[in-house]
C-alpha cells in the first residue's frame, strides 16, 4: 500500500505480488519469533494487535492468519478475542497456545482455567492425520515440543478433530481440514520445539499455498523503487553510527538516490577501537558515499564529567548527539528527509498491543530522537526487516561481511560499559582490553558463533602483585552470549585455555587492569536489560 503523499512513510513490502501472512498479537513475549520463522521460509508477514480493525485486516489481504499466544486467560470476561472476520474470510487460520484457546472458545468449544498446567519441554503423540502434519508426522509418532499454558481446553468446536495429545493436554493439536482451521497448544516458533519451523512452513506453504518469494534480493529492488518515489529530487541526511542498521540503510539509500544522500557520522569518542577509521574508510573511501565526519569526543566527555547515574548518562549522550547532528545538518542546508535505520522490532515494540510482556522499553539502546524543529520527513527503508534480514540485505548491497557480521553495539557505546564516572583514561583502558578480547575471539574462530561479546571496566580496584611490584588496579569483566534472536541469551562456554589466553594478554598489555573475570550471566525470557 503506497502512501497517499510522497512525504509519508512508505510501506516498502506491501506490494500485490507478494503473498502475505497476518499475525495477530495477543501479547506473547515470543510473538516476534513467529514472524521470524515465517519469513525464514520466504513468506512476508506482519504483526498487528488483536484489536486491529476489520477494515485493516481486509486491506492487508492476508493469505493466512496466525493467532499468537498471550498471557491472559480465555476464561476471563475481558480477555482478548480475535476479530470475528478472521473466521469468515475463508483463509487458513492457525492458533498458537492462547490463539488455539480463543479460537475454540469463539467457535463453540470450551476452555477451563487453571487446570493441568504445563510449562517447559513436553512430548505430543500424534493421533490422527491432518494437513498440518502432512509429510512429516504420522499417527503413532511422538514429537518434542515446548508448552507454556495454564488453561485447559475441555471441548473443541464442531468440525474439529484431535490431531495430537500430550500428557497434560488432550487437545495439544486440533484440526478442521475443511475450513483449514488449526490449533496447537505448544509453541512451534521457539527453538525448544525442534521441528516447529517445519510445522509453520507446512501451514504457510502447503495449507495456505504461499509461494515463498520473499527474498532480500527482491526487497532490495522494491525498496530502491519506493525510495525513489518517496524522495523524488529531495535531499536526504542519514545519521551513520557504524552499526549494522545505519550502515545498511545508508548503502540502500545511496544505491537508490546517489549523491542526494549525505551521511553524518558523529564520533562520540565512546566507540570501540578503530571503529571511526573503519566507517570512514568503508563509506567515504571505498563506496564514495558523501560523508561528514564530526569528531565530537571531547564534547561528550566534558558533558559526562562527574556523572555516575547510568540513565543520566544515556540522556546526556542522547541530547549531545542531537545537538551535534542538528548543527551539522544546518550547515548542509536544504535537507528534506531524515533517514533512520529503524527495524521492525523497533516498530512493534514501540506500540503496546496488549499491555502484556511483549511490551518492552529498551531505554539502554535509545539515545533520543531528533528535535521537532528540524521538520524533516522520515525515510525508514528497513522498518519491515528483522536483524538477520538486515544482515542478509547488507550482503546483497555489497557491504563487507566483517561489517555486516559485527556484534550489536548500543548507541551510548562504551559509556554503559564503564559503571561510574566516564574519563578519558577509563575509555582508553576499556577500548584496549575490549580490542584484545575480540581479537582473541576472532583468532579462535568463534566470533560468528557468538551473538555479542564485550569487555566491561568494573568500578572495583584490587591489590595485586605483578613481578616484584604491588599494583592497585581495575578489574575487567568479559561477557559473551549466544542467541538466535536477542530475546533470550546464554553465556558462551569458553574453555579455560581460551579464557587464560585472553586474561593473560589483557593483564600484560593493558596498564590499569590487574584482574580479569568472566561473566556467566544468562538472559532468560522476558528480561530487557542486556548490554
Amino acid at each position: 500500500m503506497t502512501a497517499s503523499t510522497p512525504s509519508a512513510p512508505q510501506h516498502l513490502a506491501d506490494l500485490d505480488h507478494h503473498d502475505r501472512v497476518l499475525i495477530l498479537d495477543f501479547g506473547s513475549q515470543v510473538t516476534q519469533l513467529i514472524a521470524r520463522r515465517v519469513r525464514e521460509s520466504g513468506v512476508y508477514c506482519e504483526i498487528l494487535p488483536f484489536s486491529v480493525s476489520e477494515e485493516r485486516i481486509r486491506a492487508f489481504a492476508p493469505r493466512a492468519i496466525i493467532l499468537s499466544g498471550g498471557p491472559a486467560s480465555v476464561t476471563e470476561e475481558a480477555s482478548p478475542r480475535a476479530p470475528g472476520l478472521v473466521f469468515t474470510m475463508g483463509v487458513p487460520v492457525l492458533g498458537i497456545c492462547y490463539g488455539e484457546q480463543t479460537m475454540c472458545q469463539q467457535l463453540g468449544g470450551n476452555v477451563t482455567g487453571n487446570h493441568n498446567r504445563e510449562f517447559g519441554r513436553a512430548f505430543i503423540d500424534v493421533r490422527d492425520d491432518c494437513l498440518l502434519f502432512d509429510g512429516w508426522l504420522k499417527p503413532g509418532e511422538r514429537e518434542q515440543v515446548w508448552m507454556s499454558h495454564g488453561d485447559w481446553i475441555d471441548a473443541i468446536p464442531e468440525g474439529f478433530k484431535v490431531a495430537a495429545t500430550s500428557d497434560s493436554a488432550p487437545y495439544a493439536a486440533i484440526a478442521d481440514d475443511t475450513r483449514r482451521f488449526y490449533g496447537v497448544q505448544f509453541h512451534p516458533e521457539v527453538a525448544h520445539t525442534p521441528r516447529g519451523g517445519q510445522l509453520l512452513r507446512n501451514f504457510t506453504h502447503h495449507i495456505a499455498g504461499c509461494r515463498g518469494d520473499w527474498t532480500m534480493a527482491a526487497f532490495r529492488d522494491e525498496a530502491i523503487v519506493q525510495i525513489r518515489k518517496q524522495v523524488g529530487s529531495g535531499k536526504v541526511i542519514c545519521g551513520l553510527s557504524g552499526g549494522v542498521d545505519s550502515a545498511v540503510a545508508a548503502m540502500l539509500l545511496h544505491q537508490a538516490i546517489g549523491d542526494q544522500l549525505v551521511c553524518i557520522f558523529v564520533d562520540t569518542g565512546l566507540l570501540r577501537g578503530d571503529e571511526a577509521v573503519d566507517v570512514v574508510a568503508t563509506f567515504r573511501d571505498h563506496f564514495n558515499v558523501p560523508l561528514v565526519h564530526v569528531d565530537a569526543g571531547q564534547l561528550f566527555l566534558d558533558r559526562l564529567t562527574g556523572v555516575t547515574d547510568p540513565e543520566q548518562k544515556r540522556k546526556i549522550i542522547g541530547a549531545s548527539f542531537i545537538d551535534v547532528f542538528d548543527a551539522e545538518a544546518a550547515k548542509l542546508g536544504g535537507a528534506d528527509f531524515l533517514a533512520q535505520g529503524t527495524l521492525y522490532p523497533d516498530v512493534i515494540e514501540s506500540v503496546s498491543f496488549t499491555g502484556g510482556p511483549s511490551v518492552t522499553i529498551k531505554s539502554h539502546h535509545n539515545v533520543g530522537g531528533l528535535p521537532a524543529r528540524m521538520k524533516l520527513k522520515l525515510v525508514e527503508p528497513l522498518r519491515e526487516l528483522f536483524k538477520d534480514e538486515v544482515r542478509a540485505l547488507g550482503l546483497e548491497l555489497g557491504l563487507p561481511a566483517r561489517m555486516i557480521g559485527r556484534h550489536p553495539f548500543p548507541g551510548p557505546g562504551l559509556a554503559i560499559r564503564i559503571p561510574g564516572e566516564i574519563t578519558a583514561e577509563k575509555l582508553a583502558i576499556l577500548r584496549q582490553a575490549d580490542a584484545i578480547y575480540i581479537d582473541e575471539i576472532r583468532k579462535a574462530g568463534l566470533y560468528d558463533t557468538i551473538w555479542q561479546a564485550f569487555a566491561v571496566l568494573l568500578p572495583v580496584r584490587t591489590v595485586g602483585v605483578m613481578g616484584d611490584g604491588r599494583t592497585y588496579d581495575s578489574v575487567c569483566a568479559l561477557r559473551a552470549v549466544t542467541s538466535t534472536d536477542g530475546m533470550t541469551a546464554d553465556y558462551f562456554p569458553f574453555d579455560h585455555n581460551f579464557l587464560g589466553r585472553a586474561a593473560t594478554r589483557i593483564i600484560n598489555e593493558v596498564r590499569g587492569i590487574n584482574r580479569v573475570v568472566y561473566d556467566i550471566t544468562s538472559k532468560p525470557p522476558g528480561t530487557i536489560e542486556w548490554e
